[in-house]
């Protein structure tokens, strides 16, 4: 059981890595991003910060899988 969570745990973190990155070069690029004199906007900053607490859950959940597979 304990290396199925930690597989589970892997496998998120990868997603995560995979995925929220890319979501950030659509937000970015997003008329909406930037204001008219090219500043940041709330879209922006808004997304940003919730994509870097995804990466961080990402992170978090690779250091508990790998934790898990070699307690386990």
């Amino acid at each position: 059981m304990l290396t199925t969570l930690a597989i589970l745990l892997i496998v998120n973190a990868a997603w995560n890595a995979i995925v929220w990155p890319q979501f950030y070069k659509r937000v970015s690029r997003d008329e909406r991003a930037r204001d008219a004199n090219g500043k940041p906007t709330r879209f922006l900053i808004v997304h940003a910060v919730l994509i870097g607490i995804s990466l961080l859950i990402g992170l978090i959940s690779l250091v508990a899988g790998i934790v898990a597979l070699v307690a386990g």
